[in-house]
């Protein structure tokens, strides 16, 4: 992946990991952000991944991947096994959110989530305007063939952590381009 390739939010994660860092990607897809923190932060990584097509993309990448349901937990995990745990572009597509969030707060001493805000004044205006589901960048999938089985905004995930004394120690907003620094 070139540098002017590299999606927004993998620059904004790869700039909050450490040098060094171990991280464990939950969701890691076919392995981009992990191959881009082994290079740019010589992090030392893992993943787990359900879809066997992506799994064999980070294979072929050296990457070291395990084959598993994120939604069962991660019980071969020691608590604090690893310095980040990175839930990016999957939070919204488990079945056991919380259970999800408990055992990556558990195996990390921080955890990285990003997740498309559902509640995006361009998805506010798709669903008033068209009456429609909204296809934005950010959601490009048909209300019939989307993963996502949460829709949250960025006010439901504050007010979850909140509630369960989880701290947010920074939040970037990032808009089709760039980050957005305003609202």
């Amino acid at each position: 992946m070139k540098t002017n390739q590299v999606p927004l939010d993998y620059k904004i994660i790869t700039g909050i990991i450490n040098p060094g860092s171990r991280v464990l990607d939950l969701g890691c897809g076919s392995g981009d952000l992990m191959l881009l923190l082994v290079k740019n932060k010589r992090a030392v990584v893992q993943g787990i991944e359900l879809n066997d097509e992506a799994i064999y993309h980070c294979v072929e990448k050296g990457l070291s991947v395990f084959h598993g349901d994120i939604d069962s937990g991660l019980p071969e995990y020691p608590d604090k096994s690893f310095d980040y745990v990175i839930l990016n572009q999957s939070m919204q597509e488990v079945k056991n959110f919380e259970i999800v969030i408990q055992n990556a707060l558990r195996v990390g001493e921080k955890v990285i989530v990003g997740f498309p805000n559902f509640a995006h004044i361009n998805s506010r205006f798709m669903m008033f305007l068209r009456g429609k589901a909204p296809i934005t960048p950010s959601l490009p999938y048909h209300w019939y063939d989307t993963p996502n089985l949460r829709f949250l905004s960025i006010s439901d995930f504050k007010d979850y952590c909140f509630k369960n004394n989880i701290k947010i120690i920074s939040a970037y907003y990032l808009g089709k381009n760039r980050q957005v620094s305003f609202w």
